[in-house]
């Protein structure tokens, strides 16, 4: 339905039509407001608000867009709060989404997703010298203007933005929009629920569905949804996963709504015994994006090892036994250990070994990405070796294999040429 009226009358009319039922008692008149002027000028978020749990529940816009006057996202630029006692901003940060479900952010504070903007933009993060240089300098070719263009349309969209603030606290380009997990706020936040729970419905069978994690977690770096679609998970869910029931309530949602399944069964849905997390690193035992798998053990978040490896596989095998037996779950994490363990000592000690040779002796060239085996040791386990850990791990074969260990083993030839020859003729060829 569309009303397609004018003037104030438009306003009245759309006011009535989307404030409905339950909502339309609880929402606050400052929320009514916002309502009214987003159903003529965005009825797009309004539709989705409408049908969200927020509006059932009587949550509206200025219950989560709404901040202190002396909030450093306080502002007063949009015309219908501007000269009131209201403030707002349009990033809603964690803190926000904590005063109803600060449970789900606690865990989220603790797990690897908290670690993704923070380990690249913030000055003291691990990588962020390398990947200013990588962006600014090398994609960005050091031209001035350009050198924010690849993070903003690539790497802050699934890892996160700094969000800073311009004219009238209005967010800056280089930071929002941003569908990135790990987006750090003015306030101190950091996360992103909208990445996986899209606004303004924030809709949980949405976040269930392989979908929420492929936007990101895809390509030729860490193809998690390509090797889920390779495995035998991921064939029984298209050929029926339009089928299953998504909308259970959390504690209830098991086999029997699903036959297969999805990323969030096996790292965050509560199943059998175990309760939901949202902390994706929880059930894990191993680091595969690491440069060498290691087993996680530790409790800082900003830690690549994050988490217990030994709980975090014991926690893995509850989610595997709902459906499968205990010969069958076993069996399948010692050939996953055994890829793993092949990738670490087989392939990645044996180029790093070389790398340090040639670094010593200065036989690599300061820019990395213009020297032929610095790059290929980058691909062998930012691309193949990631493939080779992830397809075993999550029992894609053409992954473990031909995309994994079959390029691995030619990689690692022609860098043990490279450095044969550079060690002979003691120069860069």
């Amino acid at each position: 339905m569309r009303l397609r009226t004018s003037g104030a009358l438009t306003l009245s009319l759309a006011a009535a039509f989307f404030l409905t039922g339950s909502a339309a008692n609880a929402t606050e008149v400052e929320g009514q407001k916002c309502i009214t002027c987003h159903a003529e000028k965005q009825p797009g978020i309004v539709t989705d608000w409408k049908n969200s749990r927020h509006s059932e529940e009587g949550v509206s816009c200025i219950d989560c867009h709404s901040v202190d006057a002396d909030s450093p996202l306080a502002s007063q630029a949009c015309p219908g709060v501007k000269g009131t006692a209201t403030y707002i901003t349009v990033a809603v940060t964690p803190n926000v989404c904590a005063n109803c479900h600060s449970e789900q952010v606690e865990q989220f504070n603790a797990s690897g997703h908290y670690r993704a903007s923070l380990q690249y933009h913030a000055e003291d993060g691990r990588n962020y010298k390398s990947m200013k240089a990588l962006m600014e300098t090398h994609e960005g070719q050091g031209i001035e203007k350009f050198k924010n263009a690849a993070d903003m349309t690539g790497c802050m969209q699934c890892h996160g933005s700094v969000v800073t603030l311009g004219a009238d606290n209005r967010p800056n380009k280089e930071g929002w929009p941003a569908a990135g997990i790990g987006t750090i706020y003015p306030d101190g936040s950091v996360g992103n629920c909208v990445v996986c729970h899209t606004r303004h419905r924030f809709n949980l069978a949405e976040a269930r569905k392989p979908a929420a994690c492929a936007s990101c977690h895809l390509g030729p770096d860490h193809p998690d949804i390509e090797v889920y679609n390779n495995s035998k998970h991921g064939h029984i869910y298209n050929s029926e996963g339009g089928e299953w029931n998504y909308s259970s309530p959390t504690a209830s949602w098991e086999p029997g709504d699903y036959r297969a399944p999805t990323c969030a069964v096996c790292h965050q849905s509560g199943i059998g015994e175990l309760e939901s997390t949202h902390n994706i690193s929880e059930r894990l035992k191993w680091n595969l994006w690491a440069k060498r798998s290691n087993i996680r053990n530790s409790s800082d978040p900003l830690s690549m090892l994050t988490g217990d490896g030994e709980k975090g596989r014991a926690l893995m095998k509850q989610v595997c036994s709902n459906c499968h037996t205990k010969t069958h779950t076993d069996n399948f994490f010692e050939q996953t250990d055994n890829h793993i363990e092949l990738y670490n000592e087989g392939y990645f000690d044996v180029a790093d070994k070389m790398l340090k040779e040639l670094k010593e002796k200065g036989l690599v060239k300061k820019n990395p990405w213009d020297d032929e085996f610095q790059k290929i040791y980058y691909h062998l386990w930012h691309h193949q070796g990631r493939r080779m850990r992830h397809g075993a791990a999550m029992g894609g074969p053409d992954y473990a294999h031909w995309h994994g260990v079959f390029e691995l083993q030619q990689d690692l030839y022609e860098l043990k040429h490279i450095y044969k020859q550079r060690m002979a003729a003691g120069k860069i060829e």
